[in-house]
């Protein structure tokens, strides 16, 4: 990754690390590794305030550079800084939402002299705000992803099971580079590459903050296929995350095994005028509240609040930031006062979920310009009939 680009992501970083008197930061977890070093490995990055970013690395051996230092235990690393003239913080800054106590406790008295703050929400504040690679990235991610979910309806057999038709469409996006790995912020947040919610699975509330749950296959990741054959009449929500290069597109698209009732278009088109109406009034300094205010109105009217993002535990949200996780700022949530910047990419996913029928609505990932917002995700948006 060009070193102009690194350093413009760490500087964002130490705008925040300056505005709270911090005079460094180490960084450890490997989200925030490949945001600030461009990749992952084990080890450190130690982030000055006024001087270049240092790397202490453990794994792997390879790694080399100005400013690459090869350890054993993180305990090396005071000595070295001592070494190469950086004076010893005052302020420190760690992952404290990210990293494990013993982890974080281990780190903070590297510096005894230190006064040691938690860091999560300020790197994840740099984070919310992309800089145009990252929107190349998002970009090209999302190109891939609609390669492979338009090819969805050529792998769909009759009497298949929805594990057999989301393995499917797995391959489909690993096929077309889809990295597999389905990173999310939060420690009790799991999901294996995404969701294929069809009929009434789609109602089965799930213990993890996702905007639709599922049975799951077994107790221990209760989420998603439940192995039940796909029936005539009833919707098949494809919603896997699309992990292409790091950056989470995200996308969900609705198939039909034949035609569906009625009420289920009727509902399916009401979930495409929210996201009209949303991205119309998506624009820099448009408050997270405000736009899901206006989905709630929407679909209060059209006679489907009931039903909105769930039946017996509805989400109370409509989208969320992506990035290098899945789950990243803004939220467009209720109580959420935060405005929209030029550069943040969210993913809106307004659906409505059906008894006996199942999920309908639509989910595409959108880039904040300064004049509006542009669309990532390109893919047919209707109901396809799977045969």
């Amino acid at each position: 990754m060009l070193q102009s680009e690194l350093k413009f992501r760490r500087d964002k970083i130490r705008v925040y690390m300056a505005q709270q008197g911090i005079d460094a930061a180490l960084i450890t977890c490997n989200v925030n590794l490949l945001y600030t070093a461009g990749c992952i490995y084990s080890g450190y990055l130690y982030l000055p305030l006024h001087s270049p970013a240092h790397l202490f690395v453990k794994r792997p051996h390879n790694m080399q550079g100005e400013f690459v230092h090869s350890i054993r235990k993180p305990e090396q690393i005071p000595e070295l800084l001592k070494e190469t003239g950086l004076p010893v913080p005052q302020k420190l800054m760690l992952e404290g939402d990210e990293l494990p106590y013993t982890e974080y406790n281990r780190l903070a008295v590297l510096f005894p002299e230190a006064t040691v703050v938690n860091g999560t929400p300020l790197i994840r504040q740099a984070r919310s705000v992309k800089t145009a690679l990252e929107i190349e990235m998002f970009r090209r991610a999302a190109a891939a992803h609609a390669r492979a979910y338009e090819q969805i309806p050529s792998v769909y057999r009759p009497g298949m099971t929805d594990r057999e038709f989301s393995i499917e469409i797995e391959r489909l996006m690993r096929l077309e580079g889809c990295l597999g790995i389905f990173r999310v912020f939060g420690q009790s947040m799991e999901i294996f590459m995404g969701s294929v919610l069809s009929g009434d699975n789609a109602a089965v509330p799930s213990p993890y903050d996702f905007a639709l749950g599922g049975e799951g296959l077994d107790p221990s990741l209760p989420g998603g296929i439940n192995g039940k054959l796909l029936q005539e009449g009833q919707s098949v929500m494809v919603d896997i995350g699309g992990n292409f290069n790091g950056y989470m597109c995200d996308m969900t698209r609705v198939f039909s095994i034949g035609k569906l009732p009625e009420e289920a278009y009727a509902a399916h088109q009401v979930c495409l005028e929210i996201q009209d109406k949303v991205t119309s009034l998506a624009r820099p300094g448009a408050v997270c509240e405000d736009l899901y205010q206006a989905a709630i109105d929407l679909v209060s009217q059209a006679g489907f609040a009931d039903k909105f993002m769930g039946i017996s535990q509805q989400a109370r949200f409509i989208g969320r930031g992506i990035g290098l996780q899945i789950n990243e700022a803004p939220v467009l949530a209720p109580r959420i006062k935060q405005e929209l910047e030029p550069g943040m990419v969210f993913a809106l996913e307004p659906k409505i979920v059906l008894p006996k029928i199942g999920a309908v609505g639509i989910e595409n990932s959108f880039a904040v310009t300064k004049e509006g917002v542009e669309k990532l995700t390109h893919c047919p948006e209707e109901i396809i009939s799977l045969g």
